[in-house]
């Protein structure tokens, strides 16, 4: 489970993929155990849910390069694009609305774009999460 976001631009609406992992994180009770991963350029994260093992992952870099840190993740824990899940804003969803979105286009989102390209895929399930237009 990735979320997308500019690293250090805490707080911005274009950084609440990050947030929502912030908050799963605390409510798998591993919020304590982000550590970072050179490898991906990424903090990571190890749960269990639902008998699941998950990576949540915050890319360390800005919006339009996260591709590079799942791409590297997926490759270091041996997963497809069809076991992620990217978090991301979505600018079309009013404020605090919530969509799944299974595969396709990017939709103009340079997070979600910059994931299809370096994992040369568009089969990532996408949980878009509504911030509206300024």
């Amino acid at each position: 489970v990735a979320g997308l976001g500019n690293y250090g631009l805490r707080g911005t609406r274009h950084s609440v993929g990050m947030e929502v992992l912030d908050q799963l994180a605390r409510q798998l009770a591993v919020a304590e155990g982000w550590r970072v991963d050179k490898r991906c350029c990424a903090d990571v994260a190890l749960a269990t849910a639902h008998g699941l093992e998950l990576v949540l992952l915050k890319p360390r870099r800005f919006m339009n390069l996260n591709g590079l840190s799942v791409a590297s993740a997926a490759e270091i824990y041996s997963l497809g694009p069809g076991d992620i899940y990217l978090v991301h804003d979505d600018l079309d969803k009013a404020l605090g609305k919530v969509a799944i979105k299974l595969g396709g286009s990017a939709r103009g989102h340079n997070g979600v774009q910059s994931c299809i390209s370096a994992l040369q895929s568009n089969e990532m399930t996408r949980l878009r999460i509504g911030i509206g237009r300024p």
